[in-house]
């Protein structure tokens, strides 16, 4: 394996960006130039509002909606928008636009179009999460809908339009102990078995229902509740069968051997053996890593992998999770965020196993004060390192009222200075009631662009307008023999400067999904010596030469 050895370029400086950003200055580190975002929702047409039916009574649902996702709909080669809403309460099946699902279509130009009564993608009931994936293999990307009331299963007809599926395929998520439908608020695609077809995984979160949800309070003041009220949920597992049908594994993978309180998941080969793990987030409790053993069963080894807890050997409110290398040594590393006081951590993968290095990162004073729902590890600057990026708000929309915390937070970027040491960047005008993230280059200009939902708020489409001009490649792979959108594959990109990892998965953050395309920061190499693809047949490709600054389609041979 190549020891990477990108390094940053220029003289040590601090730089001032009102309002928008600020940049560091590190003693003894080489400082990039500043990270700035310009929120373009509204000149966009992007006018979607998360309405998640507040009441007085506090529902659990209510705080935790935001499911974001970027997928080619129509492909064209450009990014569309999907986000996911709420519903009536306490009538959840009741249909009204308001409540609606909304799908965004992206011209190319700066410009998005609501599409929804077209595609046929409402929604029905009260959604939580999104993933996107293309199950069937053929060529157009699929959407699951992970909810409190009900979950579906929207097939592109390849028209324009989609299709819902759910009973013909088997995905409800119905327990099969006792036939109800827990609380599913994060779901995502990838393909266990590697046999060519993508699988779903469905995160489930506590045993709750209206009828029989207990009136929560705090300092006398009527609040949502905490996970401790509840009884906590195992997640689900659909093995694909390749004729549009799916079938519940859950019991025979040993994954509904464990109870947990899963909000996020997240997707990557941690040990290198050529099998997709998964990571779950849990609410309050351990969280979860499940390795596949590759017989088509799971076993949990958080605890003896190192992520299970935190620095402090206490277990957080996971919510989102990324994993990704984030030191360029070729293994992924984690990415969690959590509530006020948990910090969020970043476990750092070893060929010994995973470490938590939050506090020598530098990630615990920037994020101590703050509640973590969505994330992502992007390159955000294109230097070759990848940075951390995090939805922040609190639980609580009346925290001010009941412990004088902050309910309206900013988002933050942490940069990665070097591999070992992150740096806070707000990057938000205001705080808001952030929920999830997504991200994708939605105007083609090489930068990673990030779209947020927002509680009872209108979304933010951040464009990323940070003044450098690093050099960038995005990926977009093309699976024969592996499935047709190659998540799971593992790319190494290796320029004049080093090599830097990276792997396909739209799985990222809290109930999130991002686009399929992988992406690569450059810094100042204009060309990439070698690109080395570990596809999840255990195909192996190689390209040289290839110029920067251009989406790279590679087609399994």
């Amino acid at each position: 394996m190549l020891v990477p050895f990108i390094r940053r370029i220029g003289p040590t400086v601090s730089i001032l960006l009102a309002g928008v950003a600020l940049a560091v200055l590190i003693c003894g580190t080489p400082a990039s130039l500043p990270l700035r975002f310009e929120d373009a929702a509204r000149e966009s047409g992007l006018n979607f509002v998360l309405d998640n039916s507040a009441t007085p009574l506090k529902h659990q649902i209510e705080t935790m909606i935001g499911g974001v996702a970027v997928l080619d709909y129509n492909h064209d080669g450009r990014p569309d928008i999907y986000f996911v809403n709420g519903a009536r309460l306490p009538d959840m099946d009741k249909s009204e636009p308001k409540f609606w699902n909304r799908l965004y279509r992206n011209d190319g130009r700066g410009k998005f179009t609501d599409v929804t009564d077209q595609a046929g993608v409402r929604g029905v009931g009260y959604g939580m999460g999104v993933a996107v994936g293309d199950y069937d293999n053929d060529g157009y990307p699929d959407i699951y809908i992970a909810g409190a009331n009900r979950n579906q299963l929207l097939h592109n007809n390849r028209d324009g339009t989609f299709s819902d599926v759910t009973e013909k395929a088997g995905v409800a998520g119905l327990l099969r102990s006792s036939g109800k439908k827990p609380l599913a608020v994060s779901a995502g695609w990838f393909d266990y078995n590697n046999d060519g077809l993508l699988d779903l995984f469905v995160v489930n979160y506590l045993d709750w229902s209206m009828d029989h949800e207990p009136p929560c309070y705090s300092n006398h003041i009527r609040a949502y509740c905490s996970p401790a009220s509840y009884q906590g949920e195992p997640s689900m597992l659909f093995r694909n069968n390749g004729d549009g049908t799916f079938t519940d594994v859950s019991e025979s993978s040993g994954i509904s051997r464990y109870t947990g309180k899963g909000m996020g998941e997240a997707f990557a080969d941690y040990d290198g053996d050529g099998y997709t793990d998964i990571f779950v987030a849990n609410d309050t409790y351990r969280n979860f890593l499940f390795h596949n053993r590759r017989d088509g069963t799971f076993e949990e080894v958080g605890i003896l992998a190192g992520i299970a807890y935190n620095e402090n050997g206490k277990s957080i409110a996971g919510m989102g999770a990324d994993f990704r290398d984030v030191d360029n040594d070729g293994r992924p590393d984690l990415f969690v965020t959590g509530m006020i006081n948990d910090t969020f951590p970043l476990f750092r993968n070893s060929a010994e196993g995973f470490t938590d290095i939050t506090s020598r990162a530098g990630l615990t004073h920037a994020t101590l004060r703050l509640t973590g729902w969505s994330n992502g590890i992007f390159d955000l600057d294109n230097d070759g390192w990848k940075d951390l990026f995090t939805a922040n708000a609190g639980i609580l929309d009346n925290s001010r009222e009941i412990d004088g915390t902050d309910y309206l937070q900013r988002n933050l970027v942490l940069r990665n200075e070097g591999g070992s040491r992150f740096e806070p960047v707000p990057i938000s005008r205001h705080a808001a009631a952030h929920r999830g993230a997504a991200f994708a280059d939605f105007d083609g200009d090489g930068k990673v662009d990030i779209v947020v939902s927002v509680l009872n708020g209108p979304a933010e489409l951040l464009l990323n307008r940070s003044p450098n001009a690093n050099h960038w490649l995005d990926i977009e792979l093309e699976g024969t023999k592996s499935n047709r959108d190659g998540l799971g594959a593992r790319i190494a990109v290796r320029t004049s400067s080093g090599t830097q990892y990276n792997h396909a998965t739209t799985s990222v953050g809290y109930g999130c999904s991002s686009d399929k395309r992988v992406h690569f920061g450059l810094g100042t190499a204009t060309r990439t010596t070698e690109i080395r693809v570990l596809w999840p047949s255990g195909r192996k490709q190689i390209l040289n030469d290839i110029a920067a600054d251009q989406v790279l389609h590679i087609r399994e041979p």
